[in-house]
């Protein structure tokens, strides 16, 4: 069993997820809830819990002020949102958990047994490290990403990666240090959150750093040249934006 705290500022919003919680995932022992900050902290503090259900937006406070106020992190948390605000970006970028109110059941239960495994390898406390230390930039400016492994969390610099290339719901990682990273994340995933650092979609199974493109060769309707030597497809749907992006560079 895992021992769990909610943290909401709304009550209807925990009596809904204590509901959720007991229905579709019985190994969640709800032992506390907070609506305030304050409360929260405390609750954390007393009740030592496994795994936190966060929200992010509490009024004129955040949730990030929790993690903040406490001297120590030996939790999993799963953040929960009403709309894709502020912090968000950071909590993909060290691959944490966030549901997106109206709560979904199959996210739910998905993110509840993500969280079980990550705490059976005592992968949490880098993360949330991680997480504040993103925090304090500005979302452009983030240098480095966490790539949830099988057995690891690897903190990634941005400038490291080469390309990114499909695998069904996998992504493979390609870096500059000639090591290569699968991560149980879908490309879009990916290309989405990497778009604002300059990382260019050239097609549905490709996502190229623009930092490692020696050229744009007129083969096959347009192939991107990478450094490496490697040979990156370009679609057709993608190739006006990718070359007028690569013009900008």
């Amino acid at each position: 069993m895992m021992r769990a705290v909610l943290i909401d500022d709304e009550i209807s919003n925990l009596e809904n997820l204590r509901t959720l919680l007991e229905k579709h995932c019985p190994q969640v022992n709800i032992i506390a809830t907070a609506q305030n900050v304050s409360d929260a902290v405390d609750a954390i503090e007393k009740y030592l819990p496994d795994l936190v259900f966060l929200d992010i937006q509490m009024g004129q406070q955040t949730g990030f002020d929790v993690l903040r106020q406490l001297p120590t992190r030996n939790f999993e948390v799963i953040f929960v949102t009403a709309y894709d605000q502020y912090g968000i970006q950071a909590v993909k970028f060290a691959a944490l958990d966030y549901l997106l109110k109206p709560i979904d059941i199959e996210e739910l239960v998905n993110a509840v047994n993500k969280a079980e495994d990550k705490l059976a390898k005592q992968l949490q406390t880098s993360q949330l490290d991680f997480l504040l230390q993103q925090l304090k930039k500005p979302e452009t400016n983030v240098s480095k990403i966490a790539l949830q492994m099988q057995s690891e969390i690897r903190y990634v610099t941005l400038s490291e990666i080469i390309r990114c290339e499909a695998d069904n719901t996998y992504t493979h990682f390609f870096l500059s240090t000639e090591e290569r990273i699968l991560v149980s994340k879908s490309l879009k995933e990916y290309a989405d959150l990497l778009r604002p650092n300059g990382f260019l979609r050239t097609h549905q199974s490709h996502l190229v750093n623009p930092k490692y493109v020696k050229s744009w060769l007129k083969e096959d309707g347009g192939v991107l040249l990478l450094m490496s030597g490697e040979k990156i497809p370009i679609s057709k749907p993608n190739k006006d934006r990718v070359k007028q992006a690569l013009q900008q560079l």
